[in-house]
């Protein structure tokens, strides 16, 4: 450091990077969701319960390959305004800790989780986690983004402690 104390983190600053956190930890959610569960361990699709696409037709497999994409863009898209809501706040002069970031991922992912295992998996019932025991696998996924939520909540904490210190100095 210069010796020259660094200014106040402006409030329009502090909402870009929890914010710009937020979307990039809930399209990083997405991805991770997206590939292992769609692409990888193939356990689902986004429209794979809803009998008009099943997942052992041609046809199917086509409207739910092309769902997913939609979903894989939707992702995508909050992870890149994510980046550059944190990356304008920085060239403002933020300051943000890698655990802060890091936390407010954390809870984007959590939020993620917990949106698409309400709306999709019980409400909408557009799919389910894994078909050979729906309510164990839906309640891990909930149960996991609860845990994602209160985990970056705490890792948040402690990184907004140390930008307070930093800017104090």
């Amino acid at each position: 450091m210069t010796g020259r104390a660094r200014a106040a983190v402006p409030p329009a600053d502090r909402t870009s990077v929890r914010s710009g956190g937020l979307l990039l930890g809930a399209g990083f959610g997405g991805f991770f969701d997206g590939i292992v569960l769609h692409q990888v361990l193939q356990w689902h699709h986004m429209l794979s319960s809803t009998g008009d696409n099943p997942t052992n037709t041609v046809v199917g497999l086509e409207e739910n390959t092309l769902a997913d994409g939609l979903f894989h863009s939707v992702t995508f898209v909050a992870a890149l305004v994510g980046l550059f809501l944190i990356w304008g706040a920085l060239r403002k002069g933020a300051i943000l800790t890698g655990k802060h970031l890091v936390g407010m991922m954390l809870i984007g992912w959590g939020i993620f989780n917990l949106v698409e295992g309400i709306v999709d998996h019980q409400i909408l019932t557009v799919h389910h986690v894994n078909y050979d025991n729906v309510v164990l696998w839906d309640a891990l996924f909930l149960a996991f983004g609860a845990l994602l939520v209160l985990g970056g909540m705490a890792l948040t904490r402690s990184g907004e402690r140390a930008e307070e210190r930093s800017s104090a100095r």
